[in-house]
């Protein structure tokens, strides 16, 4: 939870404290959609396969791309279970944020309805 936190630029380690950024500090207080708007800004910005899988569907004119795109993605720099695994984060974070929606029958990224 620590590290997702440090990666997200929502807080930081201290003298071996978690200790919240001001953009933590923020997220805290906000409501819903602020928060959400926040979470996707950070997202965008601090996490790279969240940017270039935006980047993929806004480009693409179905607004579409297969998980499988982003998982081999990820293969490159992690073991397939780690790759798995941070794709299912990836779904659950984007999908909180309203970056883009996710069928996990197709597997498929889509922009269908992310907001």
């Amino acid at each position: 939870f620590g590290e997702s936190l440090q990666l997200l630029r929502f807080a930081q380690l201290s003298e071996g404290d978690l200790v919240l950024t001001e953009a933590g500090q923020r997220f805290a207080h906000l409501e819903t959609d602020d928060r959400k708007k926040l979470f996707a800004e950070h997202l965008i910005n601090h996490v790279p396969v969240m940017g270039l899988i935006r980047r993929v569907l806004d480009e693409r004119p179905s607004h579409t791309a297969p998980a499988a795109r982003f998982r081999n993605e990820l293969e490159d720099y992690m073991a397939e279970d780690q790759a798995d695994e941070t794709l299912k984060t990836i779904v659950s974070w984007g999908r909180y944020a309203e970056l883009f929606a996710y069928d996990e029958q197709s597997e498929l990224f889509s922009l269908e309805n992310p907001h």
